[in-house]
């Protein structure tokens, strides 16, 4: 398979998959460059990097979609609310793993945010 073919079949792939096969190919490079983590700094890496799962975010979107059209039954308010937490403790996770890793490299989290090219999120 060429890197023509390979760049193809990557625009086919939903964000999540697209951020997981990005993680995956930075791997290989720094283990082919010989540039490897120590353990615990890569955990937290992976911890960082570790989408939403897409059927959770799927269903959340969907949800979401119905509750601006003014369809969502009383059932599905309580399935977005369960949705929105586990989403938001997937989110407080990452960011504690953001803390930890900020705190073993020595940066303020903001800094280490930059460095990974992950956008400071606006209130």
């Amino acid at each position: 398979m060429g890197l023509t073919d390979l760049v193809q079949a990557a625009k086919q792939l939903n964000e999540a998959d697209l951020e997981l096969l990005l993680q995956q190919i930075a791997a290989l490079r720094a283990q082919r460059r010989g540039l490897t983590l120590p353990a615990h700094e890569s955990d937290l890496l992976d911890r960082v990097n570790q989408p939403v799962p897409a059927d959770l975010q799927a269903e959340y979107q969907i949800l979401r979609a119905k509750r601006e059209a003014e369809t969502l039954t009383e059932t599905e308010h309580q399935r977005l609310l369960d949705l929105s937490n586990q989403i938001e403790i997937f989110g407080a996770k990452r960011l504690e793993a953001l803390a930890l890793l900020a705190q073993l490299r020595q940066v303020s989290l903001p800094a280490l945010m930059d460095q990974l090219g992950i956008p400071v999120p606006t209130v």
